[in-house]
């Protein structure tokens, strides 16, 4: 159906844009759009896209001059949006949850001891948050 949108891709918002896309590269797999990569001098960027290694679009993030920072999960501050990921197996939550650290995310739930949907939820360096359960 041409009248119907087809999502192309989520927009991040983010003050530095590149360490942002850098987060998401490194914890998703994902690659730069060609011509996006991180150049040899210096680096202006104020808008990135990032696909998955077969050229599909995956999330884009865009330079703001400031972003509130996000206090979900406290009472009255909503996520407003995130983004859900899925592990296959616990053990693999768990080697997740040692890479989202070293890359500069923020554990802000722990619901591993949730028997019918372990996961936690975290936030990326810009406070996006997202979380990360076994499907």
């Amino acid at each position: 159906m041409t009248d119907v949108p087809q999502l192309l891709h989520t927009v991040l918002d983010a003050r530095d844009v590149r360490a942002e896309a850098e987060f998401w590269r490194e914890l998703l797999g994902l690659v730069y759009r060609p011509g996006d990569e991180v150049p040899d001098g210096p680096d202006d960027a104020d808008w990135l896209v990032l696909t998955r290694p077969d050229g599909r679009r995956c999330l884009a993030i865009q330079e703001v001059e400031s972003l509130p920072a996000s206090r979900w999960p406290e009472p009255g501050h909503p996520s407003v949006s995130h983004l859900d990921t899925t592990v296959p197996t616990r053990a693999a939550l768990d080697a997740v949850h040692e890479r989202v650290i070293a890359l500069g995310g923020e554990l802000r739930l722990d619901r591993t001891d949730d028997p019918d949907e372990p996961l936690r939820a975290y936030a990326s360096p810009e406070g996006h948050v997202f979380c990360v359960f076994v499907a």
